[in-house]
């Protein structure tokens, strides 16, 4: 099968959606299948997978996000010969599919990542927020209408895509990761290597740290429950806007020494450095189906979040982590409990692991080469290339 992977932005940039791809793009060629990545910018990038097309773009600030300018002649050559093409990105990248694709009946899918009306209102703000929404609205309700299948990662999303206008008919299929190199890191780190004690709680964050990750509150948590429980320290693994201001706000509270930011790491080393962590953390509410919680489940460690589709999806509240009200104080007190309690955080971090096994890429890969193939088979005059 010739499949074709459609985003706005793909490596060096780190995110969910990249690791998603990279993921899927891996296991399926593991299994045969020939896989392209289309995407934007970083036409100086040296790849080391095949088949990634880049096209020339401008960045959107630091948002990460690559505004295209004009598809390369590669993608412009290939695209029209893909058994499948499956959107991740609906604006750009998502255009592109319905004008190359669409002519030569090649089915389209679309997996809805992210909370784009979230983070209208974080990126922007500056426009009223009836416009932003409608405008959404309107957008992804026509591209939903236009292609052939929409992809809920989560029961919270796919109500939301409902409840939003855009679609009834969204499929449910969960996020996955590559469970075994959680399961196994290769060189596990200590806490001592990060500056902390041999008995500290190391409360672990992954992702951009930024004001729609909710970072904020999540730093406001983490001084409340550092300062009533003195063996509490954060690791924070990314990069992002609000890097500066969360390491201000914690060196102010006098907890630098209880704090350390890793910066941007390389996704194959993110399994040493939960090795090292007690419990992951995340206030972030605009999350789909957040890889995040399901690699550290993996890496057997509980979570706490935040009551929101995405997260709320994953973690089960007393069961493998927390859910708290989006309110520091009631964060810090589930801190507080879990790293006061060894009792509670071994059993938490045992239905954790046993979570992450249903997770596993092996397993929705093969659902999802089955909705290709349908879609495939369902075209007059195409089959499904082995």
């Amino acid at each position: 099968m010739r499949i074709g992977m459609f985003a706005d932005m793909y490596k060096p940039h780190l995110s969910g959606v990249t690791n998603y791809i990279s993921l899927y793009k891996k296991r399926f060629e593991e299994l045969g299948h020939d896989v392209w990545v289309f995407t934007f910018g970083h036409t100086d990038y040296e790849d080391d997978e095949p088949r990634v097309v880049r096209s020339p773009a401008i960045p959107w600030g630091d948002t990460g996000w690559q505004m295209g300018l004009v598809l390369s002649s590669e993608a412009r050559s290939v695209m029209p010969t893909l058994d499948v093409a499956h959107v991740h990105h609906p604006f750009v990248s998502g255009r592109v599919a319905l004008e190359y694709c669409r002519p030569a009946s090649i089915p389209i899918v679309f997996t809805n990542h992210t909370r784009y009306d979230l983070y209208s209102d974080t990126y922007a703000w500056f426009m009223p927020q009836t416009m932003r929404y409608t405008y959404i609205r309107r957008y992804l309700k026509e591209f939903a209408n236009d292609i052939d299948l929409v992809i809920a990662p989560s029961p919270g999303i796919k109500l939301w895509l409902s409840e939003f206008g855009v679609t009834d008919d969204s499929v449910l299929l969960s996020n996955c990761v590559d469970t075994e190199p959680f399961r196994n890191p290769v060189s596990p780190r200590s806490r001592e290597e990060y500056g902390f004690p041999a008995d500290s709680v190391i409360f672990c964050y992954l992702g951009r740290v930024s004001a729609e990750k909710n970072m904020g509150l999540l730093t406001s948590a983490f001084i409340k429950a550092a300062g009533e429980v003195p063996n509490v320290c954060l690791l924070v693994l990314g990069d992002g806007p609000a890097l500066s201001e969360t390491q201000k706000r914690i060196t102010d509270a006098g907890l630098g020494d209880r704090a350390h930011f890793a910066g941007l790491t390389p996704y194959s080393e993110v399994p040493d450095h939960l090795a090292a962590a007690d419990v992951f953390a995340t206030a972030s509410i605009s999350e789909v189906h957040p890889l995040v919680v399901m690699e550290a489940f993996a890496a057997g460690l509980p979570a706490i979040g935040i009551t929101s589709p995405g997260v709320g999806d994953i973690v089960e509240d007393g069961v493998n982590g927390f859910l708290t009200a989006e309110d520091p104080d009631a964060f810090a007190a589930r801190m507080v409990e879990i790293a006061t309690d060894a009792g509670l955080r071994t059993r938490l971090a045992a239905a954790a692991s046993s979570a992450a096994a249903g997770y596993d890429v092996r397993i929705m890969a093969d659902e999802l080469l089955g909705h290709y193939e349908r879609l495939i088979a369902s075209r007059p005059g195409r089959a499904v290339v082995e």
